[in-house]
């Protein structure tokens, strides 16, 4: 074969991580479009809205210039004001809905762009693999999507349930303070203390929605201190005994270990609350000068693992398949131990690059 006619083979797990950074970048995408659609809109209600007024305002304008005798100076001014302030304001919602349409567009054609090449990655993967490898990997990539979907779902139905619920109560109760100001000013100083409870809850449902999505200290404080705050909040919510355990100078991670061992850990204590009916859970973290290792164990129900990995492509085990991914991108070692009745530990490691 000519050299021109050589093809390099292709590496399995580059073409995976590569596929799921684009559909990571993709599904970034798709909330930012979200977000632009919900501004759009409201720029579009609210120019809607500008410009019946601003008829309104142009009629009546109209009309005291054709009969400027019977108005006084003062209804004179005021109108050409309100004139000149709705035309002004009709002009910054007209740019700001131009903007964000321009800018929703310039996403949409980002994400055809990352989906015609996650297609072609695709396609490449499914080429290298042997009969039978194109059907699994549609699957795989199915299975990916559902779990990016439901966790969108789920902090939907959080913002939802949670903090848009408890602002629109705070709007109700704005404007219940605003008519006792001026009826029993005294009732207000109660009134505002209550109001100032309910804003703390909802800051304090938006920070545990911030932290679920992505943990701040994480950034700040590293993996163990984040550790920390997550599992003394799972207990409290879970009511499942659960102990952190760190083995080894705890140090900082380089790369992108330190998210995904969280992401991980994460899911797996999130499994045992919602699968396991386990009474206490355990997180251990090990460091080492070449490794870092995490082990979760619970003392639940447990499952038969080589079962229900052999079902994984016909079934909701979404979990399982998240962690394995998570692991595969850092080229990480992960172990999944069970048996019905006897609790379930998981154990994930990966090896640190060495210092130079």
């Amino acid at each position: 074969m000519a050299n021109g006619d050589t093809q390099l083979p292709v590496n399995p797990g580059a073409l995976t991580g590569v596929r799921f950074l684009v559909s990571k970048r993709i599904e970034d995408l798709d909330g930012s479009a979200s977000r632009l659609e919900s501004r759009l809109s409201d720029a579009g209600e609210r120019r809607v809205e500008l410009r019946d007024q601003l008829e309104e305002s142009e009629v009546r304008w109209q009309h005291i210039l054709k009969n400027l005798v019977k108005f006084n100076p003062e209804d004179i001014d005021k109108t050409f004001r309100l004139l000149s302030s709705t035309r002004a304001d009709l002009a910054a919602v007209e740019e700001r809905y131009r903007d964000v349409a321009g800018r929703l567009g310039d996403l949409r054609a980002e994400q055809e762009v990352l989906r015609s090449v996650y297609r072609s990655l695709d396609d490449l993967a499914a080429s290298s693999l042997p009969s039978g490898g194109s059907a699994r990997l549609r699957s795989a990539s199915r299975q990916v999507f559902q779990i990016i979907e439901e966790e969108r779902m789920r902090i939907a139905r959080d913002m939802h349930d949670g903090p848009a619920q408890s602002m629109a109560n705070l709007v109700l109760q704005a404007e219940i303070l605003e008519r006792l100001i001026s009826r029993d000013p005294t009732m207000v100083v109660k009134e505002l203390a209550d109001f100032k409870e309910e804003v703390r809850g909802v800051l304090d449902d938006t920070r545990r929605l911030i932290f679920d999505l992505r943990p701040m200290t994480l950034d700040d404080l590293g993996l163990v201190p984040t550790l920390r705050k997550f599992v003394k909040e799972f207990e409290e919510k879970s009511g499942m005994k659960s102990h952190l355990g760190v083995v080894g100078e705890e140090v900082r991670l380089p790369g992108s270990y330190e998210p995904t061992l969280f992401r991980i850990i994460q899911e797996a204590l999130n499994n045992a609350r919602k699968h396991s009916q386990a009474k206490s859970v355990e997180v251990i973290v090990a460091f080492t000068k070449e490794t870092i290792r995490a082990t979760i164990r619970d003392d639940g129900s447990g499952f038969d693992v080589a079962a229900t990995e052999a079902r994984l492509d016909s079934t909701k085990h979404l979990g399982m398949i998240s962690m394995r991914e998570r692991a595969d991108l850092e080229k990480g070692r992960i172990e999944i131990r069970s048996q019905v009745g006897k609790g379930t530990e998981i154990r994930v490691e990966f090896d640190l690059p060495s210092k130079p």
